[in-house]
């Protein structure tokens, strides 16, 4: 067989696939099972009128959410800013490549792990442990998980940018509490860019001037021909660590989050 042969022939046997469990599913709550076979998925509607799905299917759910984590973590979380900022730190000490992609998205990463903590911890508090020990529904725990993320957002999120994405789907929301997170996380990440691009404006301010001041040295030398880039390299590397830069611009990032 060739390769155009089998994709069909895959994409074909996945839909079989899909179609068998949702028949499984929907047949569950009128076929009884034999003795010792396994559950499939099974949906029960409780006495208030609420469904509760099976661990099977609440596996299979929380397998399919998984796709959208780095979504999740890059939209909600203060990992956009903090990776806006050390972007634009390199970019204004000159270096291409250093420090490289992977370690900026790694100190974000960790960063953000540092500063989300009180969030995760209300979390697990509320929604996660009380899911964990049949104590709560999987869709109320949902929905107290999401209590703790929709508090940070809304504090770091400018009123003037949760106006304009109401206005956009054209929603009213009586409180700020009442905004869907459809609206809320536009918003949010709208604010966050802002902030990033302002504390990014700051670092580039005092590199900035050491590029002017080596120019207009060379400029008066007669060295045009030579790079200012390469003289003012070195006097900026020089400068932040002197300053401590990295302690700065992390300790000042890490600050400028509100956490509730």
């Amino acid at each position: 067989m060739t390769t155009r042969q089998v994709l069909p022939l895959g994409v074909l046997l996945l839909f079989a696939l899909l179609a068998d469990v949702c028949v499984a599913a929907v047949d569950a709550s009128t076929v009884s099972l034999a003795p010792g076979a396994l559950p499939a998925l099974t949906v029960t509607t409780s006495a208030d009128g609420s469904q509760q799905y099976s661990v099977t299917l609440q596996i299979l759910l929380l397998m399919t959410a998984l796709s959208f984590l780095p979504a999740l973590v890059i939209m909600m979380t203060s990992f956009t800013r903090i990776t806006v900022v050390l972007a634009i730190l390199r970019q204004a000490l000159g270096m291409q490549q250093t420090p490289s992609n992977q370690i900026l998205v790694g100190l974000s990463l960790f960063l953000t792990f540092f500063i989300m903590s009180p969030v995760l911890k209300m979390a697990n508090e509320q929604a996660l442990q009380p899911y964990l020990n049949e104590q709560m529904a999987p869709a109320e725990a949902l929905e107290k998980a999401s209590e703790p993320f929709r508090k940070f957002m809304l504090a770091q999120t400018r009123r003037s940018d949760l106006d304009l994405f109401l206005r956009m789907a054209k929603t009213v929301a009586d409180g700020p509490e009442d905004v869907p997170f459809v609206v809320l996380v536009p918003a949010f990440v709208t604010s966050e860019l802002k902030t990033a691009f302002q504390i990014g404006f700051m670092l580039f301010i005092p590199f900035l001037i050491i590029d002017l001041v080596v120019a207009s040295i060379l400029m008066a030398m007669g060295m045009m021909m030579l790079s200012p880039l390469v003289i003012s390299l070195p006097f900026k590397l020089m400068l932040f660590v002197l300053v401590d830069g990295w302690a700065l611009v992390i300790g000042t990032l890490a600050a400028s989050f509100k956490v509730v």
